[in-house]
């Protein structure tokens, strides 16, 4: 059983508990098997239900909104994106223990896209741009209103200036730290969107990216999702694409300099911030965040 949690605290998140809340509070699914999904993401412990569903518990207090924005937003977004997203069917209330409300969406199908496959594809790259000039396009009430609220408030770069800056000393052994600082310092000083705002991802990197036969089919987990600068999107330049895809990808999203500046500057937080969280203790994301990295750097 989950331990009582605050907004401080990291419930204890089981099997059992898991069974117990979609059996009480979904009854008509208690008889579908619930199987973990491992490994599963930092935010979220994943399920499984049935062929057709999966469950996701929040894993800490920054990602308990996710549930409630997605039963908003996605039903509304997915008719106008070029690739499928998560829809949501239910959202399971704090119970037993566990302390904030939890998601019951239909189950995509898909692995999750890999630099391997596809950094060198100016079709995905291409694809990848499609789906972002279409969720910047969405329309929906007056987006100028929107943006004000929390739920939809990107960071800034400058909110992460303090410890990027603590991450480039941390890890200046291992990557260039001149050309991250200068790259930083670029990034913050670039001209500031000054369009109107638009909708971005929020978290649009490899592993929230699902394949099909070697093709990208979906898009998932948009905790992230708000309204604003989109720079943030473009760290997926950098954790799936190499120097060709990359051109690809923005000449057919049509990005200005100071935009892709600002973008390299969130793969290089980003990046930094997995790698210095990570490395120590998973080889995997060492790999993955120390190519984001460079491939930042490379520009």
């Amino acid at each position: 059983m989950a331990t009582s949690g605050t907004a401080g605290s990291r419930p204890t998140i089981t099997d059992a508990l898991a069974r117990r809340l979609v059996d009480t509070q979904f009854p008509r699914w208690a008889g579908l098997p619930l199987k973990l999904l491992d490994p599963a993401g930092s935010d979220h412990v994943i399920y499984r239900l049935g062929e057709q569903l999966s469950v996701r518990l929040p894993r800490h207090a920054g990602a308990i909104g996710q549930a409630a924005k997605e039963l908003e937003w996605l039903p509304r977004l997915a008719p106008h994106l070029p690739l499928a997203i998560p829809v949501p069917v239910g959202v399971g209330e704090p119970d037993l223990g566990y302390p904030w409300r939890w998601a019951v969406s239909r189950w995509l199908e898909g692995e999750v896209a890999t630099v391997e496959a596809l950094a060198h594809s100016s079709a995905a790259a291409v694809r990848l741009a499609e789906f972002l000039a279409a969720l910047q396009q969405f329309a929906a009430d007056d987006v100028r209103t929107l943006q004000a609220r929390d739920d939809l408030t990107g960071q800034s770069l400058k909110s992460r200036d303090q410890a990027t800056r603590a991450a480039i000393a941390q890890v200046g052994d291992v990557f260039d730290a001149t050309a991250m600082t200068g790259l930083w310092e670029r990034a913050l000083h670039a001209p500031a969107w000054d369009r109107p705002p638009v909708w971005f991802h929020g978290d649009f990197h490899t592993g929230n990216l699902l394949t099909v036969d070697g093709r990208l089919n979906a898009v998932i987990d948009f905790g992230g999702l708000g309204i604003g600068d989109p720079a943030c999107d473009l760290t997926i330049a950098y954790t799936l694409m190499s120097a060709g895809s990359r051109a690809a990808f923005r000449a057919a999203l049509g990005v200005d300099d100071a935009t892709w500046t600002r973008g390299r500057g969130w793969a290089l937080t980003t990046g930094l911030n997995a790698y210095t969280s990570y490395a120590a203790v998973n080889p995997r994301i060492a790999a993955q965040t120390a190519r984001q990295i460079t491939e930042a750097l490379i520009g």
